[in-house]
């Protein structure tokens, strides 16, 4: 989604947010694109599965520069089957080093079974704190902070992972004007 007018600092335009409880990890995003102040868009799907279903993945950004990173992430899962950190790891070095990559404009928030990690363009790969019982919350975007605090109140509620996201997502657009209401999950057994 470009998300912001060129030559302006800052990220605007979602919220994704990643959930991991009880054996289970969610990430989930709004449908709103946004062009400066105004929204274009209501349904944009900004979380996806890759790797043959395998990994699920959520972005914050500018839509091209998003999937060329999906793309470029999908190619280093078929390289390291199964090692979603390594993979990420190769991805940041060459986002961070390539001189195409350096200038795209995207955070992503990706997990599979055994790990949820967020990627951004500074060469940062980070795994979520742990709460309590191994459950987590990551957030990313211009609502991700909101999120983010929503989700890991929530997480001592008997809510399940999906619940808490879609809770905080929409806590979330009730507050981030650059997020809208409708929701796109996805979900996957964790380890």
């Amino acid at each position: 989604m470009q998300d912001h007018p060129p030559g302006r600092d800052g990220w605007h335009g979602t919220t994704i947010i990643m959930v991991r409880k009880d054996g289970r990890t969610v990430i989930g995003g709004d449908g709103q694109v946004s062009i400066g102040q105004t929204i274009v868009k209501g349904n944009a799907k900004k979380v996806r599965r890759l790797a043959k279903g395998e990994v699920i993945g959520g972005f914050a950004g500018a839509t091209a520069d998003a999937f060329t990173l999906f793309e470029r992430l999908e190619s280093k899962l078929e390289q390291y089957p199964g090692q979603l950190m390594r993979a990420c790891v190769e991805l940041a070095k060459d986002w961070r080093t390539d001189r195409y990559l350096r200038r795209l404009e995207a955070m992503m928030l990706v997990a599979d079974k055994e790990a949820g990690l967020v990627l951004t363009g500074t060469g940062d790969v980070l795994e979520p704190e742990a709460a309590d019982k191994g459950s987590s919350v990551m957030g990313i975007g211009s609502g991700g902070n909101y999120a983010l605090a929503a989700g890991r109140a929530l997480l001592a509620t008997d809510l399940d992972a999906e619940a808490i996201a879609r809770r905080a997502l929409q806590i979330a657009s009730e507050i981030c004007v650059y997020t809208n209401g409708n929701f796109v999950l996805e979900s996957i057994a964790s380890k």
